[in-house]
């Protein structure tokens, strides 16, 4: 019997219901349970079919075993070597390809000089840097955080150059960069499984954190949700992630992906909520069920997005998408999409709402 595991650290409710739920879905056909490492000897798989990793990014001794899991068969959700190499300044730059709004960003470099190296290492680095270009491009107030970073870790609003350069010499030597302002009407963050699955909740970032799903306005328009959507889809099948959520802040109507770089997501009761719990649940229980079904012993049961796809195979950017299938994108193709449904529900009849006449606009600091 294939066995589906779930790799985690200090989260308790999602995971236990994951196994839970797969346990009940799959009947005899698959068993799910809590990965057990004993022992990690290279090019030996571990037991399992399937791997849903909600760890291994603060653990390095996991994130070699995930690699070394993958290259012997395993379907590890997500890909660990797309994973480690993927960051948050990149996935601005492919969404301007892609002609997904994102906020003005601009890399700045670690106040302090990396171990190893001299001032020798860095004459291609201007010194100084252009600042009033890079702060004229971006504005003011913004938004300074690590470069690669997740959550709220090291994240300072400005209020000027002053400011910057006061918070700046605190980083040391983390790569960070500095991002425009979003003043936004609304905010809404997504769950995205499988490439295909969409969960739209609207969302409050200013709130304590475990009131931040809690929001009393609906949403404007269903065309804004067509979009957003849209744009949840593109993002996750070009970055190859399985699982991953998107944050929008909208600003006079155009939604603004402002962090899309979460491939382990909170999904725990208390801050999510029981609705957006039991939908992450069910979907990534159903997704884990297709991507076992379709692994095979000893071959690459990965999903690789369409960017790598792209470059791999030379195809135009916007064309990767329609390049040949990994077993992941057959999973995809093979089951009919329900996400606008999810979608809408978010202005179903019985929430239907009474739009008020006029938004006071809100600011606050961007993931």
């Amino acid at each position: 019997m294939k066995k589906i595991g779930i790799l985690f650290g200090r989260e308790r409710s999602f995971p236990e219901a994951f196994v839970k739920r797969v346990n009940e879905l799959a009947g005899t056909e698959f068993k799910a349970e809590f990965v057990k490492i004993d022992r990690i000897f290279q090019a030996e798989p571990l037991d399992y079919a399937v791997i849903i990793d909600r760890i291994s990014q603060d653990v390095p001794f996991y994130r070699a075993a995930m690699k070394n899991a993958a290259i012997t068969g395993t379907a590890v959700i997500n890909n660990p070597f797309w994973w480690s190499a993927d960051e948050k300044f990149f996935n601005n730059a492919l969404a301007i390809k892609l002609g997904i709004p994102v906020p003005k960003t601009a890399l700045i470099p670690s106040y302090d000089q990396p171990d190893d190296t001299s001032d020798e290492s860095f004459l291609n680095l201007a010194f100084p840097m252009d600042w009033e270009g890079i702060f004229n491009y971006t504005g003011f107030p913004a938004y300074m955080k690590p470069f690669d970073g997740g959550g709220w870790k090291e994240v300072y609003k400005l209020n000027d150059k002053e400011d910057f350069f006061d918070k700046h010499s605190q980083t040391k030597q983390t790569v960070m960069m500095l991002q425009e302002e979003i003043v936004f009407e609304e905010y809404f963050r997504c769950y995205c499984i499988g490439g295909k699955y969409v969960k739209i909740m609207q969302y409050e970032p200013r709130n304590p954190f475990h009131l931040r799903y809690q929001v009393d306005t609906p949403p404007s328009s269903e065309a804004l949700l067509s979009t957003i959507h849209e744009y949840v889809l593109k993002l996750n099948q070009y970055l190859g992630y399985d699982f991953n959520t998107v944050e929008f802040a909208v600003r006079d109507g155009i939604p603004y992906a402002i962090d899309f770089c979460n491939p382990a997501p909170d999904a725990d009761i208390n801050s999510v909520g029981q609705e957006n719990f039991d939908w992450v649940v069910e979907h990534s229980a159903l997704y884990a069920i297709e991507r076992a079904r379709a692994q095979v012993d000893g071959q690459d049961n990965l999903t690789w997005g369409a960017y790598l796809k792209s470059s791999a195979s030379g195809t135009p950017l916007l064309s990767a998408l329609s390049t040949s299938e990994t077993p992941a994108a057959k999973v995809r193709k093979s089951t009919k999409s329900s996400v606008k449904a999810d979608a809408v529900s978010l202005l179903s009849a019985e929430n239907a709402p009474t739009f008020p006449s006029s938004k006071s606009k809100k600011s606050a600091a961007k993931k």
